[in-house]
């Protein structure tokens, strides 16, 4: 072999050495993984699925898309740090049920990550409100939620006060139709429990 033999060989195999190397990912990359799915009956298991590979909730929004008409999109991000997070997926168009709901979630240590209006099959609007929790460490807080549904943003304003001097901080807000009070604002606030 000659010394331009040495060196082709060489650079052929620094190449080949530095390919794969540039096709990973850097380490500090983000991922994303997008769930979409007109039934908020199936979201709660994919996020779950999403968790179980790493991924953690990023955000949601619901309404129509292009192909799938009525949807729910939620966003999951996985950046490296590797918790296994649990998920509920709360969706009604009852605001008496999902206080009951909220709270369950709360006294089992869940947290509101987030909100949006989902149109249902049936025609129907739907509140869904997606909680949270860490399952690799001991719960260590737990929430009061309260959720306020009007229809007139005066009185939200006066509820809104009210709740903040009893120590509630506001965490989410839409507008719905719900199946009694019509279109309704939505807010969501907690507080933690002592």
């Amino acid at each position: 072999m000659n010394r331009l033999d040495i060196r082709i060989t060489c650079a052929v195999l620094v190449l080949l050495m530095w390919a794969p190397a540039q096709a990973q990912p850097p380490k500090d990359a983000t991922e994303y993984r997008v769930l979409a799915t007109n039934k908020t009956s199936t979201m709660q298991q994919e996020m779950q699925d999403a968790s179980a590979a790493g991924f953690r909730f990023g955000g949601v929004m619901g309404g129509d898309t292009a192909f799938g008409g009525s949807e729910v999109v939620v966003v999951m991000v996985r950046d490296g740090a590797r918790h296994r997070f649990d998920y509920r997926l709360l969706a009604t168009n009852k605001t008496s049920t999902m206080r009951k709901e909220m709270q369950d979630a709360g006294d089992a240590g869940y947290e509101y990550r987030g909100q949006t209006v989902f149109k249902t099959m049936f025609g129907g609007k739907e509140v869904v409100v997606i909680l949270e929790r860490n399952t690799e460490t001991p719960i260590k807080e737990r929430y009061q939620y309260r959720l306020m549904a009007t229809n007139k943003t005066s009185t939200m304003q006066k509820e809104l006060s009210e709740a903040g001097g009893q120590g509630f901080a506001f965490v989410g807000l839409t507008v719905a139709e719900t199946a009694i009070g019509g279109a309704e604002v939505v807010a969501i606030l907690r507080r933690r429990l002592p």
